[in-house]
């Protein structure tokens, strides 16, 4: 059945412009972008006057956990989450259990998303000392990427054999997504300050030192062989001038991701939410993320994501250091950031640019990532006058926390609409899932 939908009298945000039209979708696709379109035949209509509709966003870093961490998370859980937050697509992580270090392991994981996600999925290939042979096999049209963790984190994903990240940045025609921490810089400090017992010491240990050399590196062998870098999470100052801001997204081979908790926190939020916000990278200064956000600002950070990582409420309650590392972020993501468009941080057309434009320029995605004739139908309707409070009631993360519990944001996700199909009505998940495995251009 050719199921037809026309949202009327949106506020579209796309392609730096803002504009009121009409959109009709059929075929999964967005058939026409107009003013006063008219539809024969059934169909079904959205009034959308005083709404915003925007791509859905792209998120190029999450950990939903499955396999093998399902206690805390779960592909069907955070992918709902991600829906309901106005997220349409995600690219997830390889440290799961067991990590996704092989082609068979992967394919089992998008296996599992085809059965049980809400929101259109893709999953970084995991990299370790010894699975070159396996890396060599993969096909970049099916795949977002290689993840490389040049620094231990949740996991043990840890590659620090030096010949083998010079095979890899050699080899691969993978885009190659690292994890830029030193590892000799914080099992010194962790050494040097082993009696540490609050999480306020967490930005000290994972220090900034330990950032900028491990990004320095990954960025002189990617320069060395023309590797197609991406470093996720930029937590630092001196970091953001590591990369390009006057070329074109699409002719960077090195690119850059801040990730909506270092935009939004400081290290002296410690002490209000402890644990909740102990992550790696840590959250540092205010001057690095007011040095972030300046870098988003002037392009030498290209995408925003989130790096949603949930842990139990149990996990998380330890005593510093056994607590673990990560935040659940991808519900709440796009609300963070549409609150810094409302208070002046950044327009709301760059926030889309960094959101949803960029993620699908940078991993090469087939026909997603803006509101274009004939693109797949990935859209959000936002009501920038209906706020939204958190609370356990509506929080879909499995773990049930969130450190926005209690705030109220000032918009609210009214509509996600994922290839063609209302995903999700004023906070009502539809059941019938009608995700899709990504493709890339390689």
């Amino acid at each position: 059945m050719n199921h037809k939908i026309l949202i009327k009298n949106a506020t579209l945000v796309n392609e730096g412009k803002s504009f009121v039209s009409d959109i009709l979708i059929q075929n999964q696709r967005i058939d026409k972008i107009a003013q006063n379109i008219q539809v024969e035949g059934n169909y079904e209509e959205i009034n959308a006057e005083g709404l915003i509709a925007m791509p859905g966003v792209i998120d190029d870093q999450v950990h939903f956990r499955e396999p093998g961490l399902t206690h805390k998370a779960d592909i069907a859980s955070e992918s709902a989450a991600a829906i309901l937050g106005g997220t349409t697509s995600f690219m997830e992580m390889p440290n799961t259990n067991p990590a996704a270090f092989t082609i068979d392991l992967l394919e089992q994981k998008y296996q599992r998303a085809a059965d049980s996600s809400f929101a259109n999925y893709s999953f970084f290939m995991g990299a370790s000392n010894d699975n070159i042979d396996e890396i060599r096999k993969v096909d970049a049209t099916k795949i977002c990427g290689l993840k490389i963790f040049m620094g231990s984190s949740t996991g043990n994903l840890l590659v620090d054999n030096e010949q083998t990240l010079d095979t890899i940045f050699k080899e691969t025609p993978l885009l190659i997504a690292t994890h830029c921490e030193e590892e000799a810089i914080i099992r010194a400090n962790k050494e040097l300050y082993k009696e540490a017992n609050t999480p306020e010491m967490h930005p000290i240990i994972r220090n900034r030192e330990a950032c900028i050399a491990s990004s320095e590196k990954a960025i002189a062998i990617a320069k060395k062989y023309n590797t197609r870098l991406h470093i996720l999470h930029i937590s630092t100052a001196e970091e953001v001038l590591l990369f390009e801001h006057n070329v074109p997204l699409e002719k960077k081979r090195i690119t850059a991701e801040a990730c909506v908790h270092h935009l939004w926190f400081q290290d002296t939020d410690y002490a209000t939410f402890g644990n909740q916000i102990v992550c790696n990278p840590a959250i540092k200064k205010a001057t690095d993320r007011e040095a972030v956000w300046k870098g988003l600002l002037e392009n030498y950070i290209d995408i925003i994501a989130t790096d949603h990582a949930p842990h139990t409420w149990d996990e998380k309650s330890q005593a510093y250091p056994a607590c673990p590392s990560g935040v659940p972020l991808v519900q709440h993501s796009l609300l963070m950031m549409l609150e810094k468009v409302k208070s002046g941080v950044f327009s709301i057309e760059k926030m889309v640019e960094k959101m949803c434009h960029a993620p699908a320029v940078c991993f090469k995605l087939e026909e997603r990532g803006f509101l274009r004739e004939g693109y797949m139908a990935d859209i959000v309707l936002i009501n920038p006058s209906k706020s939204t409070l958190v609370n356990k009631e509506n929080i879909a993360y499995k773990c049930n926390w969130s450190p926005f519990e209690g705030k109220t944001f000032s918009h609210s996700i009214e509509y996600t609409i994922l290839n063609g199909h209302i995903a999700q009505k004023m906070g009502v998940l539809n059941p019938n899932r009608n995700a899709q495995r990504l493709a890339f251009k390689g």
